[in-house]
Protein backbone atom coordinates (compact mmCIF):
# COMPACT_ATOMS: atom_id res chain seq x y z
CA UNK A 1 0.00 0.00 0.00
CA UNK A 2 0.99 3.53 -0.64
CA UNK A 3 1.34 6.38 1.52
CA UNK A 4 2.50 9.76 1.24
CA UNK A 5 4.01 9.38 4.87
CA UNK A 6 4.97 6.67 7.29
CA UNK A 7 6.29 7.10 10.05
CA UNK A 8 8.19 4.28 12.31
CA UNK A 9 7.47 4.76 15.96
CA UNK A 10 4.46 6.48 17.70
CA UNK A 11 6.00 7.84 20.75
CA UNK A 12 5.44 11.70 21.40
CA UNK A 13 7.24 12.26 18.18
CA UNK A 14 5.85 9.64 16.05
CA UNK A 15 2.11 10.25 16.53
CA UNK A 16 1.53 13.83 16.95
CA UNK A 17 3.79 13.97 13.78
CA UNK A 18 1.01 12.09 12.24
CA UNK A 19 -1.55 13.37 13.24
CA UNK A 20 -0.37 17.21 11.97
CA UNK A 21 0.56 15.44 8.56
CA UNK A 22 -3.09 14.14 8.88
CA UNK A 23 -4.65 17.51 8.94
CA UNK A 24 -2.17 19.09 6.52
CA UNK A 25 -4.22 16.48 4.07
CA UNK A 26 -1.73 13.73 3.57
CA UNK A 27 -2.05 10.27 3.66
CA UNK A 28 -0.51 8.33 6.76
CA UNK A 29 0.65 5.84 8.52
CA UNK A 30 2.30 4.94 11.56
CA UNK A 31 4.44 1.46 12.71
CA UNK A 32 4.69 0.87 15.97
CA UNK A 33 6.25 -2.39 17.17
CA UNK A 34 4.86 -2.42 20.54
CA UNK A 35 1.91 -0.13 22.19
CA UNK A 36 0.44 2.97 20.70
CA UNK A 37 2.26 6.20 22.26
CA UNK A 38 6.14 4.32 22.58
CA UNK A 39 8.26 4.73 25.69
CA UNK A 40 6.42 8.09 27.16
CA UNK A 41 2.78 7.25 27.37
CA UNK A 42 3.69 3.48 28.10
CA UNK A 43 6.77 3.85 29.96
CA UNK A 44 8.36 6.99 30.47
CA UNK A 45 6.33 10.78 31.13
CA UNK A 46 2.89 9.28 32.08
CA UNK A 47 3.09 6.34 34.24
CA UNK A 48 6.09 7.70 36.19
CA UNK A 49 3.89 10.81 36.54
CA UNK A 50 0.84 8.64 38.11
CA UNK A 51 3.53 6.91 40.53
CA UNK A 52 4.56 10.21 41.55
CA UNK A 53 1.14 11.75 42.09
CA UNK A 54 0.56 8.44 44.30
CA UNK A 55 3.99 9.74 46.24
CA UNK A 56 2.74 13.08 46.78
CA UNK A 57 -0.53 11.75 47.75
CA UNK A 58 0.84 9.67 49.96
CA UNK A 59 3.05 12.76 51.59
CA UNK A 60 -0.02 14.62 51.81
CA UNK A 61 -1.47 11.58 54.40
CA UNK A 62 1.77 11.54 56.43
CA UNK A 63 1.60 14.55 57.16
CA UNK A 64 -2.14 15.94 57.43
CA UNK A 65 -1.82 16.87 60.69
CA UNK A 66 0.70 20.15 59.88
CA UNK A 67 -2.80 21.14 57.38
CA UNK A 68 -4.97 20.37 60.45
CA UNK A 69 -6.60 17.20 58.77
CA UNK A 70 -6.49 14.34 61.31
CA UNK A 71 -6.48 11.03 60.44
CA UNK A 72 -6.98 7.88 62.54
CA UNK A 73 -4.75 4.70 62.59
CA UNK A 74 -1.67 4.65 60.35
CA UNK A 75 -1.12 5.87 56.71
CA UNK A 76 0.55 3.01 54.60
CA UNK A 77 1.49 3.21 50.83
CA UNK A 78 0.35 0.37 48.74
CA UNK A 79 2.62 -0.02 46.48
CA UNK A 80 0.46 -2.56 44.22
CA UNK A 81 -2.21 -0.11 44.51
CA UNK A 82 -0.17 2.40 43.09
CA UNK A 83 1.60 0.54 40.58
CA UNK A 84 -1.92 -0.66 39.09
CA UNK A 85 -3.32 2.98 39.02
CA UNK A 86 0.01 3.92 36.79
CA UNK A 87 -0.28 1.21 34.51
CA UNK A 88 -3.80 1.76 33.92
CA UNK A 89 -3.48 5.67 33.51
CA UNK A 90 -0.52 4.65 31.02
CA UNK A 91 -3.67 2.29 29.28
CA UNK A 92 -5.64 4.89 29.10
CA UNK A 93 -3.38 7.39 27.40
CA UNK A 94 -2.27 4.72 24.42
CA UNK A 95 -6.43 4.22 23.79
CA UNK A 96 -6.70 8.15 23.11
CA UNK A 97 -3.87 7.76 20.99
CA UNK A 98 -6.15 4.96 18.89
CA UNK A 99 -8.92 7.23 19.15
CA UNK A 100 -6.80 10.22 17.73
CA UNK A 101 -5.60 7.87 14.92
CA UNK A 102 -8.96 6.81 13.72
CA UNK A 103 -10.65 10.66 14.06
CA UNK A 104 -7.57 12.01 11.76
CA UNK A 105 -7.70 8.97 9.32
CA UNK A 106 -4.23 7.88 10.19
CA UNK A 107 -3.67 3.93 9.55
CA UNK A 108 -1.89 2.60 12.77
CA UNK A 109 0.56 -0.61 11.28
CA UNK A 110 1.33 -2.97 14.44
CA UNK A 111 4.96 -4.66 13.83
CA UNK A 112 8.55 -3.47 13.63
CA UNK A 113 9.66 -1.38 10.74
CA UNK A 114 12.59 -0.58 8.92
CA UNK A 115 13.88 0.61 5.68
CA UNK A 116 14.09 -1.64 3.23
CA UNK A 117 15.28 0.14 0.35
CA UNK A 118 13.51 3.58 -1.34
CA UNK A 119 10.09 5.10 -0.55
CA UNK A 120 9.96 1.40 0.91
CA UNK A 121 9.43 0.42 4.97
CA UNK A 122 9.68 -3.46 5.80
CA UNK A 123 7.67 -4.34 8.49
CA UNK A 124 7.74 -7.79 10.71
CA UNK A 125 4.84 -8.58 12.67
CA UNK A 126 4.53 -10.57 15.27
CA UNK A 127 4.15 -14.18 13.95
CA UNK A 128 7.16 -12.80 11.17
CA UNK A 129 4.99 -12.03 8.70
CA UNK A 130 6.95 -9.38 6.79
CA UNK A 131 4.93 -7.12 4.46
CA UNK A 132 6.11 -4.23 2.40
CA UNK A 133 4.79 -0.60 2.18
CA UNK A 134 5.49 2.93 0.16
CA UNK A 135 5.34 6.19 1.46
CA UNK A 136 7.12 9.28 -0.73
CA UNK A 137 8.22 10.36 2.89
CA UNK A 138 9.80 8.29 5.73
CA UNK A 139 10.56 9.41 8.98
CA UNK A 140 11.86 7.91 11.58
CA UNK A 141 10.95 8.15 15.20
CA UNK A 142 12.44 5.09 17.30
CA UNK A 143 13.17 6.73 20.29
CA UNK A 144 15.34 5.74 22.78
CA UNK A 145 15.99 2.93 25.63
CA UNK A 146 17.88 3.13 28.75
CA UNK A 147 21.64 3.10 28.64
CA UNK A 148 23.64 0.01 29.87
CA UNK A 149 26.68 0.30 31.61
CA UNK A 150 29.70 -2.22 30.97
CA UNK A 151 30.00 -2.21 34.86
CA UNK A 152 26.03 -2.43 35.56
CA UNK A 153 24.44 -5.33 33.17
CA UNK A 154 20.49 -4.95 33.67
CA UNK A 155 19.26 -8.47 34.89
CA UNK A 156 15.75 -7.38 35.34
CA UNK A 157 15.97 -9.02 38.82
CA UNK A 158 18.65 -6.94 41.16
CA UNK A 159 19.85 -4.41 38.43
CA UNK A 160 16.97 -2.88 36.60
CA UNK A 161 16.29 -0.22 34.28
CA UNK A 162 13.60 2.12 34.20
CA UNK A 163 10.76 -0.16 32.56
CA UNK A 164 11.27 -2.28 35.39
CA UNK A 165 11.40 0.38 38.31
CA UNK A 166 7.75 0.95 37.56
CA UNK A 167 6.38 -2.77 37.75
CA UNK A 168 8.43 -3.80 40.19
CA UNK A 169 6.30 -6.92 41.89
CA UNK A 170 6.69 -5.68 45.79
CA UNK A 171 8.12 -2.72 47.63
CA UNK A 172 12.12 -3.49 48.29
CA UNK A 173 13.10 -2.29 51.39
CA UNK A 174 16.02 -0.79 49.89
CA UNK A 175 17.27 0.76 46.63
CA UNK A 176 20.95 2.31 44.86
CA UNK A 177 19.71 4.95 42.31
CA UNK A 178 22.80 5.63 39.95
CA UNK A 179 22.23 8.82 38.15
CA UNK A 180 20.49 11.49 39.07
CA UNK A 181 18.88 13.01 35.81
CA UNK A 182 15.43 13.41 35.74
CA UNK A 183 14.84 9.79 35.54
CA UNK A 184 17.05 8.75 38.91
CA UNK A 185 16.09 11.59 40.62
CA UNK A 186 12.18 10.99 40.47
CA UNK A 187 12.76 7.40 41.33
CA UNK A 188 14.81 8.24 44.19
CA UNK A 189 12.06 10.63 45.54
CA UNK A 190 9.30 7.82 44.34
CA UNK A 191 11.09 5.16 46.27
CA UNK A 192 12.03 6.91 49.16
CA UNK A 193 8.72 8.95 49.91
CA UNK A 194 6.92 5.69 50.11
CA UNK A 195 9.72 3.66 52.44
CA UNK A 196 12.54 2.28 50.09
CA UNK A 197 16.14 3.41 51.93
CA UNK A 198 17.37 5.18 48.99
CA UNK A 199 20.90 5.83 48.02
CA UNK A 200 20.88 7.97 44.74
CA UNK A 201 24.56 7.98 43.36
CA UNK A 202 25.47 10.45 40.99
CA UNK A 203 29.25 10.98 38.96
CA UNK A 204 29.13 14.55 38.86
CA UNK A 205 29.69 16.75 41.73
CA UNK A 206 25.84 18.11 42.28
CA UNK A 207 22.56 16.34 41.39
CA UNK A 208 20.53 16.63 38.33
CA UNK A 209 24.05 17.85 36.11
CA UNK A 210 22.56 20.00 33.74
CA UNK A 211 20.71 22.12 36.13
CA UNK A 212 21.80 25.44 37.90
CA UNK A 213 24.28 24.75 40.51
CA UNK A 214 21.93 26.27 42.84
CA UNK A 215 19.11 24.53 41.77
CA UNK A 216 20.93 21.06 42.39
CA UNK A 217 22.24 22.11 46.02
CA UNK A 218 18.37 22.73 47.36
CA UNK A 219 17.42 19.32 45.47
CA UNK A 220 20.67 17.83 47.76
CA UNK A 221 19.01 19.34 50.78
CA UNK A 222 15.42 18.31 50.30
CA UNK A 223 16.28 14.60 49.49
CA UNK A 224 18.61 14.68 52.52
CA UNK A 225 15.71 16.22 54.60
CA UNK A 226 13.90 13.04 53.06
CA UNK A 227 16.91 10.83 54.72
CA UNK A 228 17.65 9.84 51.16
CA UNK A 229 21.65 9.03 51.43
CA UNK A 230 23.30 11.62 48.68
CA UNK A 231 26.47 10.36 47.01
CA UNK A 232 27.72 13.26 44.63
CA UNK A 233 31.57 12.82 42.91
CA UNK A 234 30.94 9.07 43.02
CA UNK A 235 30.95 6.27 40.65
CA UNK A 236 29.42 2.33 41.22
CA UNK A 237 32.79 0.35 40.68
CA UNK A 238 30.89 -2.90 40.56
CA UNK A 239 27.80 -4.88 41.75
CA UNK A 240 27.61 -8.28 43.13
CA UNK A 241 24.64 -10.04 42.63
CA UNK A 242 25.83 -13.67 43.82
CA UNK A 243 23.56 -13.11 47.82
CA UNK A 244 20.40 -11.97 48.68
CA UNK A 245 21.30 -8.35 48.51
CA UNK A 246 23.44 -6.66 46.30
CA UNK A 247 26.79 -5.08 47.06
CA UNK A 248 27.69 -2.05 45.56
CA UNK A 249 30.86 -1.06 45.57
CA UNK A 250 31.25 2.65 45.18
CA UNK A 251 34.32 5.05 44.94
CA UNK A 252 34.20 7.89 46.31
CA UNK A 253 36.85 10.97 47.10
CA UNK A 254 37.67 9.37 50.10
CA UNK A 255 37.36 5.83 48.82
CA UNK A 256 35.96 2.82 48.42
CA UNK A 257 32.54 2.12 50.50
CA UNK A 258 30.33 -0.77 49.78
CA UNK A 259 26.24 -0.61 50.16
CA UNK A 260 23.65 -3.25 50.14
CA UNK A 261 20.85 -3.09 48.69
CA UNK A 262 17.81 -5.13 47.23
CA UNK A 263 17.68 -3.63 43.40
CA UNK A 264 19.98 -1.47 41.79
CA UNK A 265 18.18 0.58 39.48
CA UNK A 266 20.36 2.33 36.77
CA UNK A 267 19.66 5.54 35.38
CA UNK A 268 22.79 6.84 33.35
CA UNK A 269 21.01 8.00 30.51
CA UNK A 270 19.73 6.56 27.31
CA UNK A 271 20.68 5.00 24.03
CA UNK A 272 18.61 5.68 20.86
CA UNK A 273 17.03 2.82 18.58
CA UNK A 274 18.91 3.10 15.50
CA UNK A 275 19.77 -0.53 15.06
CA UNK A 276 17.94 -2.80 12.48
CA UNK A 277 16.09 -0.18 10.85
CA UNK A 278 17.90 0.07 7.98
CA UNK A 279 20.40 2.42 8.44
CA UNK A 280 23.42 0.86 7.34
CA UNK A 281 21.39 -0.51 3.71
CA UNK A 282 20.62 2.93 3.06
CA UNK A 283 23.45 4.63 3.69
CA UNK A 284 21.98 6.90 6.24
CA UNK A 285 24.35 9.36 7.68
CA UNK A 286 25.16 9.19 11.61
CA UNK A 287 26.72 12.01 13.63
CA UNK A 288 28.07 9.60 16.49
CA UNK A 289 25.20 7.49 17.71
CA UNK A 290 22.88 9.98 16.47
CA UNK A 291 21.06 10.39 12.59
CA UNK A 292 22.34 13.08 11.07
CA UNK A 293 20.16 15.59 9.75
CA UNK A 294 19.07 19.19 8.51
CA UNK A 295 17.39 21.53 10.28
CA UNK A 296 13.53 20.11 8.68
CA UNK A 297 15.39 16.62 9.66
CA UNK A 298 15.81 15.41 6.68
CA UNK A 299 19.14 13.24 6.41
CA UNK A 300 21.48 12.55 3.58
CA UNK A 301 18.92 10.12 2.17
CA UNK A 302 16.31 11.49 -0.01
CA UNK A 303 12.56 11.17 1.70
CA UNK A 304 13.66 10.06 4.75
CA UNK A 305 13.86 11.93 8.14
CA UNK A 306 14.61 11.80 11.45
CA UNK A 307 13.05 13.04 14.46
CA UNK A 308 13.13 12.88 18.55
CA UNK A 309 15.49 10.92 20.90
CA UNK A 310 17.71 9.45 17.73
CA UNK A 311 18.42 12.62 16.76
CA UNK A 312 20.85 15.60 18.33
CA UNK A 313 19.50 17.63 20.54
CA UNK A 314 17.55 17.10 24.19
CA UNK A 315 16.24 13.77 24.43
CA UNK A 316 12.62 14.91 25.76
CA UNK A 317 9.02 14.25 24.72
CA UNK A 318 7.74 17.97 23.81
CA UNK A 319 11.17 18.41 21.83
CA UNK A 320 10.08 15.11 19.69
CA UNK A 321 6.42 16.54 19.15
CA UNK A 322 8.08 20.07 17.94
CA UNK A 323 10.52 18.12 15.54
CA UNK A 324 7.94 16.36 14.18
CA UNK A 325 5.45 19.17 13.62
CA UNK A 326 8.14 21.08 11.58
CA UNK A 327 9.95 18.39 10.06
CA UNK A 328 6.04 17.40 8.53
CA UNK A 329 4.83 21.16 7.77
CA UNK A 330 7.72 21.11 5.92
CA UNK A 331 6.77 18.51 3.98
CA UNK A 332 3.63 19.61 3.26
CA UNK A 333 4.87 23.06 1.77
CA UNK A 334 4.74 25.35 4.27
CA UNK A 335 7.39 27.22 5.86
CA UNK A 336 8.19 26.60 9.18
CA UNK A 337 10.76 28.44 11.00
CA UNK A 338 13.41 25.92 12.31
CA UNK A 339 12.98 24.96 16.10
CA UNK A 340 15.16 27.34 18.68
CA UNK A 341 16.72 25.19 20.85
CA UNK A 342 18.11 27.58 23.28
CA UNK A 343 14.74 27.72 23.86
CA UNK A 344 13.46 24.29 25.32
CA UNK A 345 12.38 23.83 28.82
CA UNK A 346 13.18 20.89 30.93
CA UNK A 347 11.03 19.78 34.30
CA UNK A 348 11.88 17.33 36.69
CA UNK A 349 8.94 16.28 38.86
CA UNK A 350 10.60 15.09 42.09
CA UNK A 351 8.91 17.30 45.64
CA UNK A 352 10.37 20.37 44.99
CA UNK A 353 9.97 20.11 41.09
CA UNK A 354 12.49 21.55 39.17
CA UNK A 355 12.17 23.36 36.14
CA UNK A 356 14.43 25.67 33.51
CA UNK A 357 15.02 27.10 30.31
CA UNK A 358 17.69 29.24 29.01
CA UNK A 359 21.70 29.48 30.36
CA UNK A 360 22.37 28.38 33.89
CA UNK A 361 24.19 31.23 35.42
CA UNK A 362 28.22 29.58 34.81
CA UNK A 363 27.34 29.11 31.07
CA UNK A 364 26.20 33.09 30.47
CA UNK A 365 29.14 33.99 32.39
CA UNK A 366 31.21 31.43 30.22
CA UNK A 367 29.66 32.82 27.27
CA UNK A 368 30.60 36.59 28.27
CA UNK A 369 27.64 38.24 29.05
CA UNK A 370 27.60 40.88 32.15
CA UNK A 371 24.77 39.37 33.86
CA UNK A 372 21.88 40.29 36.40
CA UNK A 373 20.55 37.89 38.43
CA UNK A 374 17.72 38.10 40.80
CA UNK A 375 16.81 35.44 43.19
CA UNK A 376 13.16 35.34 44.77
CA UNK A 377 13.16 32.31 47.89
CA UNK A 378 9.79 30.87 48.59
CA UNK A 379 10.15 31.05 51.89
CA UNK A 380 9.02 34.52 51.31
CA UNK A 381 5.87 33.59 49.41
CA UNK A 382 2.68 33.52 50.88
CA UNK A 383 1.28 31.15 48.97
CA UNK A 384 4.16 28.84 49.09
CA UNK A 385 3.95 28.93 52.80
CA UNK A 386 0.03 28.64 52.61
CA UNK A 387 0.64 25.62 50.74
CA UNK A 388 3.80 24.08 53.12
CA UNK A 389 6.13 24.39 50.17
CA UNK A 390 8.26 26.81 51.51
CA UNK A 391 11.63 24.86 49.89
CA UNK A 392 12.66 26.07 46.77
CA UNK A 393 13.36 29.25 45.28
CA UNK A 394 13.18 31.27 41.44
CA UNK A 395 16.35 32.28 40.14
CA UNK A 396 16.17 34.85 36.77
CA UNK A 397 19.16 35.59 34.40
CA UNK A 398 19.15 38.60 32.52
CA UNK A 399 21.78 40.57 29.99
CA UNK A 400 23.31 43.24 31.98
CA UNK A 401 23.41 45.60 28.81
CA UNK A 402 19.95 44.53 27.62
CA UNK A 403 17.87 43.19 29.97
CA UNK A 404 17.22 40.03 27.94
CA UNK A 405 16.08 37.07 29.44
CA UNK A 406 18.96 34.77 29.60
CA UNK A 407 17.62 31.81 31.57
CA UNK A 408 15.34 30.71 34.40
CA UNK A 409 16.03 28.42 36.76
CA UNK A 410 13.21 27.19 39.17
CA UNK A 411 12.68 24.62 42.47
CA UNK A 412 9.67 24.48 44.30
CA UNK A 413 5.67 23.86 44.30
CA UNK A 414 3.85 24.25 41.13
CA UNK A 415 7.37 25.33 39.47
CA UNK A 416 6.77 22.90 36.47
CA UNK A 417 3.27 24.58 35.43
CA UNK A 418 5.22 28.32 35.91
CA UNK A 419 8.26 27.71 33.46
CA UNK A 420 6.09 28.33 30.06
CA UNK A 421 5.51 31.83 30.97
CA UNK A 422 9.68 31.84 30.69
CA UNK A 423 9.88 30.06 27.50
CA UNK A 424 7.16 32.38 26.17
CA UNK A 425 9.34 35.75 27.47
CA UNK A 426 12.79 34.27 26.58
CA UNK A 427 11.11 33.61 22.67
CA UNK A 428 9.66 37.44 22.88
CA UNK A 429 12.53 38.93 24.22
CA UNK A 430 11.25 40.25 26.99
CA UNK A 431 13.04 42.41 29.25
CA UNK A 432 13.85 42.18 32.76
CA UNK A 433 11.70 45.42 33.65
CA UNK A 434 9.09 43.95 31.60
CA UNK A 435 8.81 41.01 33.41
CA UNK A 436 8.63 43.13 36.64
CA UNK A 437 5.91 45.29 35.81
CA UNK A 438 3.57 42.68 34.60
CA UNK A 439 1.07 42.08 37.19
CA UNK A 440 1.31 39.06 38.44
CA UNK A 441 -1.72 37.27 40.66
CA UNK A 442 -1.77 37.47 44.26
CA UNK A 443 -1.29 35.06 46.29
CA UNK A 444 0.48 32.84 43.55
CA UNK A 445 3.43 30.80 43.16
CA UNK A 446 4.36 32.40 39.87
CA UNK A 447 4.44 35.68 41.64
CA UNK A 448 8.03 34.42 42.80
CA UNK A 449 8.54 35.27 39.09
CA UNK A 450 7.91 38.59 39.00
CA UNK A 451 9.58 39.41 42.71
CA UNK A 452 12.98 37.59 41.34
CA UNK A 453 12.58 39.76 38.13
CA UNK A 454 12.33 42.76 40.82
CA UNK A 455 14.84 41.69 43.09
CA UNK A 456 17.27 41.74 39.62
CA UNK A 457 16.81 45.36 39.33
CA UNK A 458 16.87 46.05 43.25
CA UNK A 459 13.33 46.63 43.26
CA UNK A 460 11.96 43.36 45.04
CA UNK A 461 9.34 44.07 47.77
CA UNK A 462 8.86 41.18 50.11
CA UNK A 463 12.64 40.14 50.71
Amino acid sequence: MNYDVIIIGSGPGGYVTAIRAAQLGLKVAVVEKENLGGICLNWGCIPTKSLLKSAQAFEYAVHAADYGVAISGEVKADFNAMVKRSRDVADGMSKGIQFLFKKNKVESIAGFGKLAGKNTVEVTDGVGKKTTYTAKHIILATGARSRELPNLPQDGKKIIGYRKALTLDKLPESMVVVGSGAIGSEFAYFYQTIGTKVTLVEFMPTLVPNEDEEVAKQLERSFKKMKMSVMTSASVEKVDTSGDKCKVTIKTKKGEEIVEADVVLSAVGIAPNIEGIGLEEMKVELDKSRIKTDEFYRTNVEGVYAIGDIVAGPALAHVASAEGIICVEKIAGLNPHPLDYSNIPGCTYTNPEISSVGMTEAKAKEAGYEIKVGKFPYSASGKASAAGQKDGFVKLIFDAKYGELLGAHMIGGNVTEMIAEMVVAKKLEITGHELLKTIHPHPTMSEAVMEAAAAAYDEVIHI
